[in-house]
């Protein structure tokens, strides 16, 4: 089989995610028919068919839901191989570390510091953006990320856990659940959960940031399902009760696997070494609050 090249990879990804030829084509700044070309190329080189075209719609086939999924990996892996390697010509060494603001439980201030000591370090930038992190990770833009599960997909990543805590439901004071003293997953069916800390199988409002999380709970129309370390942060006038049966939230330090990086790995060991120091100091705090009891409105 001939080699598959980049550009074909991405005259693909760009017909599948449109399912649309001329958009795509549009958007790639190509003349249709030599879009169509070269997908007809990339399907006899490969001897499968990667699209059900009718005059109505474009259709992925199982094969071409398979490449796709591979072409994104692909991509990103060579645009940060690319982005790796222009960093590295620049001679002057860092480490991009991307985060959620709030999002590291309190526990990147002595990391760093712990890291700082270590002689393989170099400095961190801190990328503070909202968007994916995941996805910072696996295009260069970021060597290391800080990452929540279940809400971010880890796999394919190394990661260290940091912590592991329970989580509870944040809800208005009028709220048909705000007087219970526990909650179980079903009790939130049907209701909106925010899809920014939410849970998988709830739909709801989605949010980008804490701040418009709280704005929309507060206004009813969404409640949140959030980490023990991201509920101490805010300040509400708001009901939190624990979920007993949710997933705990797990805070991670992840990077690309097969890093060779000697600075990579100083950080991920002082990330190890303050995540066992804090599971020793607060081995006794296990829950959220006291079984029966609901924690009321906080004033401002």
């Amino acid at each position: 089989m001939d080699r598959v090249e980049t550009r074909e990879l991405a005259y693909f990804v760009a017909v599948a995610e449109a399912l649309h030829f001329g958009r795509a084509a549009e958007g790639l700044g190509l003349a249709q028919p030599a879009l169509s070309k070269a997908v007809r190329s990339l399907e006899r080189r490969l001897e499968v068919t990667l699209f059900e075209r009718t005059s109505r719609r474009v259709e992925l086939t199982p094969a071409g839901e398979v490449l796709l999924d591979e072409a994104r990996k692909a991509l990103a892996a060579v645009a940060a191989a690319a982005r790796r390697t222009q960093r590295a010509g620049r001679g002057v060494p860092y480490l991009a570390l991307a985060a959620k603001p709030d999002g590291d439980a309190g526990l990147l201030p002595r990391i760093l510091r712990r890291y700082e000591s270590d002689p393989a370090a170099v400095p961190v930038e801190l990328v503070t953006a909202h968007e994916d992190r995941v996805s910072l990770l696996r295009d260069g833009r970021a060597d290391l990320a800080l990452l929540h599960t279940p809400f971010d997909d880890a796999a394919g990543l190394e990661t260290a856990e940091l912590r592991a805590e329970p989580r509870a439901a944040l809800l208005p004071p009028d709220h048909r659940l705000a007087q219970r003293a526990i909650l179980q997953l079903s009790d939130l069916r049907g209701e909106p959960v925010g899809r920014w800390a939410g849970y998988p199988d709830f739909g709801g409002v989605e949010v980008t940031d804490l701040a418009k999380l709280l704005r929309v709970t507060s206004r009813g129309r969404a409640i949140a399902l959030l980490p023990r370390s991201v509920l101490d942060t805010l300040d509400h006038n708001l009901v939190t009760v624990p979920v007993v049966d949710a997933a705990p939230a797990r805070l991670l330090l992840a990077w690309p696997q097969g890093t060779s990086s000697p600075a990579v790995a100083a950080l991920a060991r002082a990330a190890r070494e303050v995540a066992a120091d804090y599971r020793s100091v607060n081995r006794s705090d296990r829950s959220l609050r006291p079984v029966g009891m609901a924690e009321r409105p906080r004033g401002r």
